[in-house]
């Protein structure tokens, strides 16, 4: 949470990090389906807005957007201008210095390199990188009371047992049991 609240959404490239990253967090995305995604792949079904990821071994997955999500891609692609563009990429490379979006997709370095710089930004120093959004999505719909197997499907995972590798519920040692050592 703290990281997409210290990213400032006045710039393109601000808007489309924050989007990026809410989009691994809110549907568990690997960051390769999430680089794939084309403009057109945010569209509504009902009164939802729903994501299609291009999956391992071209596997589409769809899913309905959390509500933060929905207004984060709305926020990037009304901000950007890219609502004609449908058949462009959604998560698209900056030009130089110049802060406007190209027509290129980012790539997964280029996408570590920005998850990076935003985790300085935000204060996080603890390791992060493209899959850690993944885990953490997981981590929390499990601690909310979600089930091992809907993150499965959630996920895109075969197995639950390769689901459940990502679970950092039992990570975590709190100061209470560290202050249990009495010495």
């Amino acid at each position: 949470r703290a990281l997409l609240d210290s990213i400032d959404p006045s710039s393109p490239i601000g808007l489309r990090d924050r989007a990026l990253i809410a989009l691994m967090v809110y549907t568990f995305a690997r960051v390769g389906a999430a680089l794939k995604m084309r403009v057109e792949d945010v569209y509504v079904q009902g009164r939802r807005n729903w994501v299609r990821l291009h999956e391992k071994g071209g596997k589409r997955h769809e899913m309905p957007c959390h509500h933060n999500l929905e207004s984060y891609l709305h926020a990037y692609i009304e901000g950007t201008g890219l609502t004609g563009d449908g058949k462009g990429y959604l998560f698209r490379t900056a030009r130089g210095r110049t802060r406007r979006l190209s027509t290129e997709p980012m790539s997964q370095p280029d996408a570590y390199r920005m998850i990076v710089r935003r985790a300085r930004a935000a204060g996080i120093w603890t390791r992060v990188g493209n899959h850690s959004f993944r885990a953490t999505g997981i981590t929390e719909y499990l601690k909310n009371g979600g089930k091992l197997e809907i993150a499965q499907q959630m996920a895109a995972r075969e197995s639950s047992r390769t689901t459940g590798l990502y679970d950092r519920r039992d990570d975590q040692i709190t100061l209470d049991e560290v202050e249990r050592i009495v010495i």
